[in-house]
């Protein structure tokens, strides 16, 4: 295979971010999990109360398997979603990685920031944890970090807002 003619940086390397979201993140996305499991077994709790049929037994088995597939999905999805999850800023943008199943690396160049928004949602409030959205002049979207600490977050969208407004640029 021929290697791609493409201009790159002396020494440019696309590589993790270096920062990790908090710890305490596993245990926020453990209790949303828990909270789409609980949903999905209400679903099976009101099916079991308006089936007449005479036979449970398809009660026992799809309770079962939700059961056993939604603890696997609670232990499983936070963990992973840690060991993906980082973040860095530059002086020129920011990096993110996240995911799951599907994972993503974005950059987004500093120069293109339209937006620094920081989000708190109940379970996040009670953990001390903050989610920084940076909305970028891109069709791809907005750059989300989750998890973050909250000083950190403080910290991270007054240095994102502070570039922006230095920016030269137009943003778009």
């Amino acid at each position: 295979m021929e290697p791609l003619d493409v201009p790159v940086a002396p020494g440019a390397v696309l590589r993790e971010p270096a920062h990790r979201v908090s710890r305490r993140a596993v245990l926020m996305w453990t209790l949303q999990a828990l909270v789409v499991v609980a949903l999905l077994l209400a679903g099976q709790v009101v099916w079991w109360l308006v089936d007449d049929a005479p036979s449970r037994t398809p009660h026992w088995v799809v309770g079962a398997v939700w059961l056993v597939v939604g603890a696997a999905y609670a232990v499983a999805m936070p963990q992973w979603r840690y060991r993906v999850h980082r973040w860095e800023a530059t002086p020129h943008a920011i990096y993110t990685q996240s995911g799951w199943l599907w994972q993503e690396r974005r950059i987004a160049p500093l120069g293109r920031v339209q937006t620094v928004d920081l989000e708190r949602g109940p379970v996040a409030q009670l953990l001390g944890l903050a989610a920084v959205t940076i909305t970028t002049a891109s069709a791809a979207g907005p750059v989300t970090i989750h998890g973050l600490d909250l000083s950190v977050a403080h910290e991270l969208v007054d240095a994102l807002t502070a570039a922006a407004v230095a920016e030269t640029g137009d943003a778009t």
